[in-house]
């Protein structure tokens, strides 16, 4: 069995494209338009991967990312930054906080899905 993905992505287009991407593969995918919500989604879905933009609303994915690591009452999923913030400084950051890879957009499909394989040992 896959597994179950959450995608915390704030642009529609981008969230869909990786939904139909990992769902063809076979993936559970839950998704969440900003990082408020995915925290929230955490309270009812256990992730095996979370695809995550570091510029959202409410919660950054860097606050999220702290606040998952942080948070010994949450089964810790891997987390793939996936973002347009692709400076040395935003990746370093990423990996401080528990980030298991990181990806700058533009990205392909082939590498996002390799990666996330890959991750999951798979």
């Amino acid at each position: 069995m896959p597994g179950t993905i959450l995608i915390a992505e704030d642009e529609p287009a981008i969230m869909e494209s990786l939904r139909f991407l990992f769902e063809r593969e076979g993936f559970e995918v839950e998704g969440a338009p900003d990082g408020r919500t995915a925290l929230e989604k955490l309270k009812s879905v256990s992730p095996d991967l979370i695809v995550l933009d570091a510029m959202m609303q409410h919660v950054t994915g860097f606050e999220f990312l702290k606040l998952l690591r942080s948070d010994t009452s949450i089964t810790q999923p891997r987390v793939l930054m996936l973002t347009a913030k692709g400076q040395n400084a935003d990746r370093r950051l990423a990996f401080e906080l528990g980030a298991d890879d990181y990806i700058a957009k533009p990205y392909s499909n082939k590498e996002v899905l390799a990666t996330v394989l890959r991750l999951l040992d798979r």
